[in-house]
């Protein structure tokens, strides 16, 4: 019976061994996938933000120094946003490829 057990022990350390990481190299990839295409989904809503920023400095001159600041804000909200896209697919395309 012990040697049974012994057995069943290291087969199931070994299954463990080998399926827990081809099941997490997979889930890392997705995840990084998603968190990037979150990214690039903020980074559209800012840049929409950011084209009314800029629309708006146009139309009123009373208000330009606080339409001026809201378009450097989502302008630079925009850009890191896209940049954390970008870093994070290229993260997943690293993962994936190792």
């Amino acid at each position: 019976m012990g040697v049974k057990k012994l057995l069943t022990v290291k087969a199931g350390r070994e299954f463990f061994h080998h399926v827990v990481p081809a099941v997490l190299k997979p889930a890392r990839t997705l995840w990084n996938e998603v968190i990037g295409f979150l990214f690039f989904c903020l980074a559209v809503l800012f840049g929409s933000g950011a084209v009314r920023a800029y629309m708006a400095m146009g139309t009123d001159p009373k208000q330009t120094t606080g339409d001026l600041w809201r378009f450097l804000g989502t302008t630079f909200l925009t850009l890191l946003m896209l940049y954390f896209g970008v870093s994070s697919f290229l993260r997943a395309r690293r993962i994936s490829r190792s």
